[in-house]
């Protein structure tokens, strides 16, 4: 299987992201409370990330199959057509930094871990896939994630974790029934080499999501995706 475990991934907490995504002014008399908290976090967290370098088999109009598992997407076949090899991995905050909010039982205190959370994890996802990036020589890498499109849904979760093994004994996540990860703050998917931009939020009509990092562009799936 050769599935590989980082333990520990460094990560720093962006206080200015964090307190304008909590909404939180500067002077304000419950931010030293927020401070105490993310120093607890900077403490307790070790995130972790499980990943493996695999290959891609065949293709067909719209599924690929990677290492004698097969993913049924349309978008993940023409992102892919280009590349042989994939990073299938799970990163997640860490079921220390999950015990450590689930201490918290105020609403306002609960909100702000899980935004503590958020940080942690967007900060050890730079360092992961920088050193991935290193470690396979992907160059300019772009990710897909299932859950993430209609066209590569939640169920597609089920090959990925079997693809990477037994993955709650590595880094302590569980693929539920529904498909949901347990840390909740947890992310999986595909890394891979690909020329130009990609994001999943291109192809993603949703309004006002605060994980949007790109605009929705209304004709790509019909310009880049369908079937001629």
């Amino acid at each position: 299987m050769n599935t590989k475990v980082m333990t520990a991934i460094p990560f720093t907490i962006d206080r200015d992201w964090l307190f304008t995504h909590l909404h939180i002014k500067p002077g304000k008399p419950y931010v030293e409370d927020v401070e105490n908290m993310i120093e607890q976090a900077l403490t307790i967290g070790k995130p972790k990330a499980a990943y493996r370098l695999a290959y891609i088999e065949s293709k067909g109009e719209d599924f690929v199959v990677v290492d004698g598992f097969k993913f049924t997407s349309r978008v993940l076949r023409v992102n892919l057509a280009e590349t042989f090899k994939v990073v299938p991995y799970v990163i997640t905050c860490g079921e220390e930094l999950e015990g450590w909010a689930k201490t918290f039982h105020h609403m306002f205190e609960s909100y702000c871990a899980d935004g503590i959370m958020e940080a942690v994890m967007h900060s050890a996802r730079v360092a992961f896939f920088a050193q991935i990036a290193e470690e396979y020589n992907l160059g300019h890498a772009v990710n897909m994630n299932p859950g993430s499109l209609e066209d590569w849904p939640l169920k597609e979760q089920a090959p990925l974790f079997q693809l990477l093994g037994d993955v709650k004994s590595l880094i302590g996540v569980e693929l539920k029934e529904s498909f949901l990860m347990s840390p909740i703050k947890t992310v999986s998917g595909f890394r891979f080499s690909k020329e130009g931009s990609y994001e999943n939020c291109q192809l993603c009509p949703r309004e006002k999501c605060p994980g949007r990092r790109a605009p929705y562009e209304q004709n790509l799936y019909a310009e880049r995706y369908q079937l001629k």
